[in-house]
């Protein structure tokens, strides 16, 4: 799944960028990505699309967020680690927070490595056509070198 999306990210503007849905499955089909994979990455993208249609990326007021067991299963420590890392950095607003974890809610199998959750964080920015400052950014992006072939 997180092939697909890296791929997407790579070679879309935007999600409202994809050709229609049964269209760009072929086309992902063509390029030899796995039709469960594929179905997976369609439908997290639209559960994204779903969650951050009319969003507005701005300073919301402070919060403390107390993870549940299962939120902290499907993170890990890594993932945890680097979210509260966006959160004190002030990269990740309460409410782009509450994105990304029912993002990671999403993935169909748990903890979600790191290189994995930064995917997930960058195309939540993505989506809403917005990009972290350039330091965040290179944080986020992972080299092809590092990322493990699911």
């Amino acid at each position: 799944m997180f092939d697909v999306l890296v791929y997407l990210y790579e070679h879309y503007w935007r999600p409202d960028a994809f050709p229609e849905s049964g269209l760009l499955a072929r086309k992902l089909t063509a390029l030899g990505f796995e039709p469960e994979e594929i179905s997976d990455a369609l439908l997290w993208l639209d559960g994204l699309q779903a969650l951050t249609q009319g969003i507005v990326v701005s300073p919301d007021v402070a919060s403390t967020r107390v993870y549940c067991d299962t939120e902290l299963d499907r993170l890990g420590s890594e993932a945890l680690g680097f979210l509260q890392f966006l959160v004190s950095a002030g990269v990740l607003t309460p409410r782009l927070r509450e994105v990304v974890l029912d993002r990671v809610s999403a993935v169909p199998k748990g903890p979600v490595a790191l290189d994995d959750f930064k995917v997930l964080v960058l195309l939540v920015f993505w989506s809403l056509g917005e990009e972290p400052d350039a330091l965040i950014l290179d944080e986020l992006f992972v080299d092809d070198c590092d990322r493990v072939m699911h």
